[in-house]
């Protein structure tokens, strides 16, 4: 049985003192990948850093976050846009909308989310998007790109089933994680209606620990907790549901 773990922040400080101890104890749960999306231009250097001391199991992205979205975007997204010709990317992310936290910012985060989906579409890579409290904006803007070939995933995944009914309908895949565990997620639903084969499961490390874990900093090794609960959710077996979802994110990162 193996695992891929489609969402971890593993370069941050918050794994400074045990990054080694963190990737040896995914592997022992046979999590083969880690992908790693980016934050802004200020976290590259960790990011490219991690992803070289393990290299072929920590795959970097490259995007700017909707929370870093500041008066300084446009320089960021243009310094963001030259690396991608320097270094080998697995897709674009983590990019998106965040209403959740300012709302003064929404004309730049669409404005940067729509710059990022047009380098995925030129680099042919897919997005990873993150959306809190804004899925009709966000919608918004990847409706633009229909017909050219784009893909994604909607990580940390807490929209409807309306929401999640059209992006699966645009060829997008859903991020399950930790909040699949949680009393009154509604996220059980979700996933039994849109079925696995529109499913990659992650961690979001170091947030949103799972059940038993919640409160506490997250790992890739807890994500055979979640695929248990999709297994069990799903009515199959822990086997299966990795082997469907690996499938799943081996064909959306081209890996």
């Amino acid at each position: 049985m193996q695992l891929i773990d489609t969402h971890t922040h593993l370069y941050l400080p918050e794994f400074d003192d045990d990054r080694d101890e963190i990737v040896g104890r995914a592997a022992k749960e046979n999590i083969t990948k880690l992908l790693m999306p980016n934050i802004d231009i200020h976290s590259v250097k960790a990011l490219l850093s991690a992803s070289a001391r393990y290299k072929d199991i920590c795959l970097p992205m490259l995007g700017l976050h909707p929370t870093s979205v500041n008066d300084d975007y446009l320089n960021q997204l243009d310094e963001l846009e030259n690396l991608f010709s320097e270094h080998d990317f697995i897709a674009v992310g983590e990019i998106g909308i965040d209403m959740y936290w300012d709302k003064t910012r929404l004309k730049e985060q669409l404005d940067a989310l729509r710059k990022q989906v047009s380098f995925a579409v030129n680099y042919e890579l897919p997005v990873v998007i993150h959306s809190r409290e804004a899925f009709p904006e966000v919608f918004s803007v990847l409706d633009d790109f229909t017909n050219t070939g784009l893909k994604g995933v909607l990580h940390a995944f807490s929209g409807t089933m309306k929401d999640a009914e059209k992006a699966v309908g645009m060829g997008f895949m859903l991020g399950i994680g930790g909040p699949l565990t949680f009393k009154n997620s509604k996220l059980d639903d979700i996933v039994k209606e849109i079925g696995i084969e529109h499913v990659v499961l992650e961690t979001d490390s170091p947030y949103l620990a799972p059940v038993p874990y919640r409160g506490k900093r997250n790992e890739s090794s807890y994500l055979p907790v979640i695929n248990k609960k999709l297994a069990d959710i799903l009515g199959m077996t822990e086997e299966e549901s990795a082997r469907i979802t690996f499938e799943n994110s081996c064909r959306l990162f081209k890996i």
